[in-house]
């Protein structure tokens, strides 16, 4: 029997840090280049505030471990007293394609486990509640805005080389409106989401008039619709 050649540790690391920044730069140029609608998403790349995660297996409880430690560091390093938004992206790289309502499936199933392995309290400035007009998803304590994208979308601006889940802290929308600049980002936003598809999201309102929940996945869904997470913690 002829051994299996050794795999060299170092370079196996090597190997998988130059395709993470690889992924990462496909990234970039899908926001940059390509002159993405987000004008958020533009600064945060711009100016390298990206906290940039990949994982392997999307919609797995080991997954939502590892998402969990990444986002627990990310938010003992954010500073709350500055006007620098920071935004976390866990990006998958195993299948790629999905239907849009297996990726909506797949992305409330991993939400549903970082629920599950989350130990702290659900952050109570935000309701838990998702046919609450006031839920926001939680985790390590902090509400956060979910924004789910992958290359099959039927929006445009959410047509990413690989599936993701950018989490963006609810903080920030807040200290938009403390500047005065909420409604500006989010008209300018919206007209330039417009310009690329002809149309603004359905699905898009502001927080507070119908639960986020619905917009996590970026699918058009109906009024009947039904958000598939039910929170333990409430």
């Amino acid at each position: 029997m002829i051994p299996e050649p050794e795999i060299n540790p170092i370079k196996r690391q090597s190997e998988i840090q130059i395709d993470d920044e690889k992924i990462r730069e496909e990234f970039t140029d899908f926001i940059l280049k390509e002159d993405h609608p987000c004008v958020m998403a533009q600064t945060v790349f711009s100016m390298d505030k990206v906290d940039f995660h990949t994982y392997e297996n999307f919609g797995s409880k080991d997954t939502a471990r590892k998402i969990l430690k990444d986002l627990k560091k990310y938010i003992s390093k954010y500073d709350f007293e500055s006007n620098d938004f920071l935004t976390f992206m866990a990006v998958f790289k195993g299948r790629k394609t999905f239907t849009e309502q297996q990726f909506e499936d797949i992305l409330w199933e991993q939400l549903d486990f970082l629920h599950e392995v989350d130990t702290d309290a659900w952050d109570s400035a935000v309701s838990s509640d998702p046919s609450n007009k006031d839920f926001s998803f939680s985790l390590g304590g902090k509400a956060f805005y979910i924004v789910g994208l992958h290359p099959n979308s039927s929006r445009m601006a959410r047509q990413t080389p690989y599936p993701t889940i950018a989490f963006n802290l609810h903080w920030q929308f807040e200290k938009l409106r403390e500047m005065g600049n909420y409604e500006v980002v989010r008209d300018k936003i919206r007209e330039r989401d417009t310009e690329l598809q002809g149309n603004i999201n359905p699905v898009l309102q502001d927080f507070g008039e119908n639960s986020e929940a619905r917009q996590y996945s970026g699918r058009k869904v109906g009024e009947e619709w039904k958000c598939p997470f039910l929170s333990g913690k409430m």
